[in-house]
C-alpha cells in the first residue's frame, strides 16, 4: 500500500509530499541499524554464546528443565545460541514488528522453531500461564537491552518487570552483571562541545551569556567512539572509579537512585568532564568479561575490540570546578530508569541537588547540538570567517546573515559594517542570539528578524538594499553535507533585495569525493553471510526475504573523525554551486572516474562540502589538511561528511589500474543530488 508523507526538505525548505509504502520507514531503520555491526561484533557473540553455554549448564546441572526467556531478540541470535548449548525452550521476545517476522524466518531457516518461540510484544506486556504467551516462567533470563549509557533502552524497567512476572526467582541471568566506570578528567577540547566560550574577533572578545555559563546543559548523553579521543586531549584528574553494578539474576528496581566514589586527585586542573563507559560479566564468577571501555585503556590498544553499538559517554559537569592534586574528591553519579548523570564535591561536601536530573535553562543547548558548540569555539575556524568578512565588509556595508544561530552577524557588526541583520526563523534562535548581543552590550546593533528568507520584505530592511549576504552556512535540519545548499535557495528568494553587486560569502561550494578504506565502519553495511562466533545460515538474506525489500541506495552521515579510513583515491572536487548566481532550473551533471593509487579494500565513497568565502579563502567540512602519503584523512570533528558504501568492496593494487567511476546529478527541484558509484578495472 502507497502512502503519501509531508516531509520539510532541508535542502530546499519546502514541504515536500512523498509517496512511500507504509513499512518504508520500517525497513529502512532495520537497513540501517547496528544489526549488522552487532553479527559481526566477534567479541560479543562469543561472550554471550559462553555465557549462555555456562548457564544452561548450571541449570541443567541442578536436574532443572532449562526454559530461556530472551528479551528484545531482534534477529533470533541469542535464542539460538541457547537452544544450540542445550536449551530445552526458549520464549524470544520483539517488540518491532518487521524485525520479529525477521526473526521468524531466520529461526526457521536454521531449524530451531520448533524450540524458539517469537513473541511480537514488549515484554511488559507478555503473560505467562495456560493461555498465555509463556507457558511456564524462565529459569534463564537472557537480554541485550543495552545502549552506550547501559540503561538508556529501557533496561531496569523491563528486568524490573520480568523479575516479577516472568522468570523465577533466583533464575540465572546472562548477562550477569553489569557495572559502570567513569573518569574525572579536564579537557578544553570536550569541554568546547558543551559551552559557549568566549571568542576572539580580531581583539574584541565576544563573551557568553551569563545564563549559558551557568546552564546545566543538555541533559543528553554524549556517546562517542572515545577512542579516537587521544590521551593528550585530556588530563586525568582522579582515577579510573568503579560506580555501581547491577546484579540482573536479582530483583531490578527502576527508580532513581545515587552512587558515589570518594579518591584523591591525582592532578591539579579544573574539573570540566566525565568520561564513562561499562562492562558486563557474562558469568556469576566474572571469567567472561564484555567491556566497552576505549583502546587507550588496554596494555595492546590493538587488541580492542571495535563496535559501534555500543561506545563510551561523555558527560558535562554542571560547574567546572578547580581541584588541586591531593584533594579528596566525591564522584557521584545518579540516574533515572532511563538516564545518568554526574557530579563531583569536594571532601565532605554533598549535593542536595544531585538526584535532580540536569537540564538546559538557557535554550542554547536546545538551539546547539555539542558538534556546533565545538564549531562556534573553533578558533581557526572563527579567524577565516572574519578574515573574510574582513575583506568584503565596508563602513557602508548593509549586510543579511542566512544561517541558524549564527554569530557571523554580530562579526560584522564589530568588523565596522553600517547595518545588520540576520534571519532567524526559530524563536529560540532569536532569544539566544540576543542574549549574546545583551551580554556584549549590543542590544540594537543587529537587527533580528523573525521569518523565513522568502517572507522578507524591503520594508522590513528599512528600504535598504543588502550589499553583502553572508552564511556559514548551518542550518539545523541538515543531516548530509549538501543539505547546506539551503543558503542558495535562500540566496535566490532575497535576489529582489540585493544590490546588483551584491557579495555573497561563501560565493561558492565545491562537493569533493574520495573512495576510502574504512578500518572498521564497513562493518555496519557488511553483508551478514554469517555471525562472527555463531554459525547460521545468512541473516542478511533472511531478514531481506522476510521483509521483501532491500535498502537504499543512498549516502548516509557519518562524523568520520571516529571511524579512521585511508584515501585509495585523491580527493577530487566533482560539483561546484556557484551561490553569485540564482539556483538554475535545470540540473547538474557530473560524471568520471579517479584512480585507486593506494593499495587496500575499497569499501566506498567519502563526499563532502568545501565552502569558497573569499577568492583566497576556503573552509572545509571535510578534510582539514592534506590527505598523506600512506592515505590517512583528518576529518572536520564538527560536521558529518556523507558515506557511500559500494555494493561489494573491492580489493586494489593501487597501480592505477582501477578506478571508482561516479554520475551525480543535482536536481534543484527536489533540492537533492542523484549519485551513483562502482568501482572496476579500467
Amino acid at each position: 500500500m502507497k502512502t503519501f508523507c509531508g516531509r520539510a526538505n532541508p535542502t530546499t525548505g519546502a514541504l515536500d509530499w512523498v509517496e512511500e509504502s507504509d513499512e518504508y520507514d520500517y525497513h529502512q531503520e532495520i537497513a540501517r541499524s547496528c544489526y549488522a555491526d552487532m553479527l559481526h561484533d566477534r567479541d560479543r557473540n562469543e561472550k554471550y554464546y559462553q555465557g549462555i553455554r555456562a548457564a544452561v549448564g548450571r541449570v541443567k546441572a541442578r536436574g532443572e528443565r532449562a526454559v530461556v526467556l530472551d528479551i528484545g531478540t531482534g534477529t533470533g541470535l541469542l535464542s539460538m545460541m541457547a537452544i544450540s548449548t542445550g536449551a530445552d525452550y526458549c520464549y524470544a521476545v520483539e517488540v518491532f514488528k518487521p524485525m520479529a517476522e525477521a526473526a521468524v524466518r531466520i529461526v526457521e531457516k536454521n531449524g530451531f522453531s520448533d524450540k524458539i518461540k517469537i513473541i511480537n510484544k514488549h515484554s511488559t506486556e507478555v503473560t505467562v500461564g495456560p493461555d498465555g504467551d509463556m507457558q511456564t516462567r524462565a529459569n534463564i533470563l537472557v537480554t541485550e537491552l543495552f545502549d552506550t549509557e547501559l540503561i538508556g533502552e529501557g533496561a531496569l524497567p523491563s528486568y524490573e518487570h520480568a523479575h516479577l512476572n516472568l522468570v523465577q526467582e533466583g533464575c540465572e541471568a546472562v548477562p550477569h552483571r553489569a557495572t559502570v566506570y567513569a573518569q574525572l578528567v579536564q579537557s578544553e577540547q570536550l569541554r568546547s562541545w558543551g559551552q559557549l566560550l568566549p571568542i576572539d574577533v580580531e581583539g574584541r572578545k565576544l563573551q557568553p551569556p551569563p545564563a549559558v555559563g551557568r546552564c546545566a546543559g543538555a541533559p543528553s548523553v554524549c556517546d562517542i567512539q572515545l577512542s579516537q579521543v587521544p590521551p593528550r586531549e585530556f588530563t586525568p584528574l582522579g582515577p579510573v572509579c568503579t560506580m555501581f553494578s547491577v546484579d540482573f539474576s536479582r530483583p531490578v528496581s527502576s527508580s532513581s537512585k545515587s552512587h558515589s566514589c570518594r579518591f584523591e586527585a591525582c592532578d591539579s586542573g579544573q574539573a570540566q568532564v566525565v568520561l564513562s563507559w561499562w562492562d558486563i560479566d557474562m558469568d556469576p564468577e566474572g571469567t567472561i568479561v564484555c567491556s566497552m571501555a576505549p583502546s587507550w585503556t588496554y596494555p595492546e590498544p590493538e587488541s580492542h575490540p571495535w563496535r559501534d553499538h555500543w561506545m563510551q559517554s561523555v558527560y558535562f559537569l554542571p560547574a567546572e570546578q578547580r581541584v588541586a592534586e591531593g584533594e579528596e574528591l566525591s564522584l557521584t553519579v545518579s540516574h533515572d530508569d532511563y538516564s545518568l548523570w554526574y557530579s563531583v564535591c569536594s571532601g565532605s561536601s554533598d549535593d542536595e541537588d544531585r538526584l535532580c536530573r540536569p537540564c538546559c535553562t538557557c535554550q542554547a543547548h536546545l538551539v546547539w547540538t555539542r558538534p556546533r558548540f565545538g564549531e562556534l569555539n573553533d578558533t581557526l575556524r572563527t579567524q577565516s570567517y572574519t578574515h573574510a568578512l574582513r575583506s568584503v565588509v565596508k563602513p557602508d556595508s548593509v549586510c543579511l546573515g542566512v544561517s541558524d544561530g549564527s554569530l557571523l552577524p554580530i562579526f560584522a557588526h564589530l568588523l565596522g559594517a553600517r547595518k545588520v541583520f540576520s534571519l532567524e526563523s526559530s524563536s529560540m534562535s532569536r532569544q539566544v542570539i540576543e542574549q549574546i548581543l545583551e551580554a556584549n552590550a549590543l542590544k540594537g546593533e543587529v537587527q533580528i528578524l523573525g521569518m523565513r528568507p522568502d517572507q522578507l520584505t524591503a520594508k522590513d530592511l528599512g528600504e535598504e538594499q543588502v550589499s553583502v549576504l553572508i552564511g556559514e552556512p548551518y542550518f539545523s535540519t541538515s543531516l548530509l553535507p549538501w543539505h547546506s545548499l539551503f543558503f542558495w535557495y535562500c540566496r535566490t528568494a532575497l535576489a529582489q533585495l540585493l544590490q546588483p553587486d551584491v557579495c555573497i560569502l561563501p560565493q561558492s561550494a565545491t562537493l569533493w569525493m574520495a573512495a576510502v578504506e574504512f578500518r572498521d565502519l564497513w562493518r555496519i553495511r557488511a553483508p551478514c553471510g554469517t555471525c562472527e562466533g555463531f554459525d547460521v545460515q545468512p541473516m542478511d538474506e533472511m531478514i531481506q526475504h522476510s521483509l521483501d525489500f532491500r535498502e537504499s541506495r543512498e549516502a548516509e552521515p557519518h562524523p568520520l573523525w571516529e571511524y579512521p579510513c585511508r584515501a585509495l583515491t585523491p580527493p577530487l572536487p566533482v560539483m561546484t554551486f556557484d551561490f553569485r548566481q540564482c539556483v538554475p532550473d535545470q540540473p547538474i551533471s557530473s560524471q568520471g572516474s579517479s584512480p585507486l593509487v593506494r593499495r587496500g579494500r575499497c569499501h566506498g565513497v567519502v563526499l563532502w562540502m568545501e565552502y569558497q568565502l573569499t577568492d583566497d579563502i576556503t573552509v572545509s567540512m571535510g578534510l582539514t589538511r592534506p590527505v598523506n602519503e600512506q592515505g590517512a584523512c583528518e576529518w572536520n570533528r564538527h560536521r558529518k561528511q556523507g558515506v557511500y558504501f559500494l555494493r561489494s568492496p573491492m580489493e586494489t593494487s593501487g597501480d592505477g589500474q582501477a578506478s571508482v567511476s561516479y554520475s551525480l546529478t543535482f536536481e534543484p527541484s527536489i533540492g537533492d543530488i542523484r549519485m551513483d558509484f562502482s568501482a572496476s578495472l579500467s
